[in-house]
């Protein structure tokens, strides 16, 4: 199996779950409920994972699948696996801003190694090329080459989460001479250190694998790195229950401050 099959085919999921999510999400109302962790749920995560899965399944029937809406998956453990997240910035899309993607990454021995990011409502699309290096895709159809920046330790850009961020986050961006801050929902903030609009996204708060492995990807294929909060390891993935620790991702020309 070649990767240009798999990058093909998870680009055209993508796209297909996005255009299923904003069918839902320009309608007046939608329906939304609370999961067992009291985090939400709407009728377009399960449509877009039903289309994903379907599509994965269909394509790659030797490959395990973990994604989020289907709990049942989360027991799979396996070297090479698809993980994904069909609607991640569930808050962001309740709430009618914007920044939530469509993620769908390919694992393979604790690496992210191809991944796509869509940003439906933002209409931009991010993903590996067949050779694992990131592009992002133009509205017209032209791709251009994703480079992390060389950053200005004297002035960086931070990016941080929209709806997480809290006193911890605020201690440590404290620690380097920041020029510029933003914020972003879901995996968006990856693919903004990849394209170079950011230099350090630190996160200091509960994830699970599947919103971070495509935006992960997409960030190495850019020159750029996830690592653990705690030692500046690579972070990695197939850890049990899918559940990460604190991690920053980083353009490498950044000076990492300690935890």
């Amino acid at each position: 199996m070649k990767n240009n099959q798999i990058v093909q085919t998870i680009r055209a999921l993508a796209l297909q779950a996005g255009d299923k999510i904003m069918e839902i999400y320009t309608r007046d109302d939608f329906d939304v409920r609370a999961k067992a962790d009291d985090s939400p749920v709407t009728e377009a995560d399960e449509a877009a994972d039903a289309l994903i899965h379907a599509g994965l399944r269909a394509a790659f029937p030797d490959i395990a699948i973990v994604t989020e809406e289907q709990s049942d998956s989360h027991k799979i453990s396996a070297k090479r696996f698809f993980i994904v997240d069909p609607l991640d910035g569930t808050k962001e899309f309740v709430h009618r801003r914007g920044d939530f993607t469509v993620n769908i990454a390919l694992v393979e021995d604790g690496t992210p190694t191809l991944g796509v990011v869509f940003a439906p409502a933002k209409k931009r699309l991010f993903y590996t090329d067949e050779t694992g290096r990131s592009v992002e895709e133009l509205q017209d159809g032209t791709r251009r080459q994703l480079h992390v920046s060389k950053p200005d330790n004297a002035a960086l850009i931070v990016v941080a989460s929209k709806s997480h961020r809290d006193a911890a986050t605020d201690a440590y961006i404290n620690k380097y001479k920041v020029a510029d801050s933003a914020a972003a929902g879901s995996s968006l903030k990856f693919c903004l250190v990849a394209a170079g609009e950011a230099d350090l996204y630190p996160r200091l708060g509960r994830t699970m694998e599947w919103d971070t492995a495509a935006g992960h990807a997409v960030l190495k294929g850019a020159g750029g790195q996830v690592v653990r909060f705690d030692d500046h390891t690579p972070l990695t993935y197939g850890k049990p229950i899918y559940e990460n620790p604190f991690f920053i991702a980083l353009s490498p020309g950044v000076q990492l401050k300690e935890a």
